[in-house]
């Protein structure tokens, strides 16, 4: 089972999560257009199971989700359209907002 790290932020009755593949914490993804940065203090939380994540990311108003797993399960669990994926170096992203 696939570990990732999930970061829960609340504003007010907003509730967002940053959940990376646990290997991507801390890394720079550059390719010719851009640069991210998968920071510790925006990712860094608590380490899960990428289940436990995601089921977290169902309940929030929005997800940050960095990484093949993450992503991965966020599609197979209806959360993500596979249309909505960035990829940078071959690593997907994926933003979602619950209004």
């Amino acid at each position: 089972m696939p570990e990732v790290y999930a970061n829960i932020v609340r504003q007010g009755a907003n509730v967002m999560i940053a959940v990376c593949d646990a290997e991507l914490l801390g890394k720079k993804l550059r390719d010719k257009k851009r640069v991210f940065d998968v920071s510790e203090c925006f990712y860094k939380g608590q380490r899960m199971s990428v289940e436990e994540a995601i089921e977290l990311a169902k309940r929030c108003t929005a997800a940050n989700l960095v990484g093949k797993n993450t992503v991965e399960h966020a599609i197979s669990e209806g959360i993500v359209h596979p249309d909505a994926v960035l990829l940078i170096l071959d690593v997907p992203h994926a933003l979602t907002i619950r209004v």
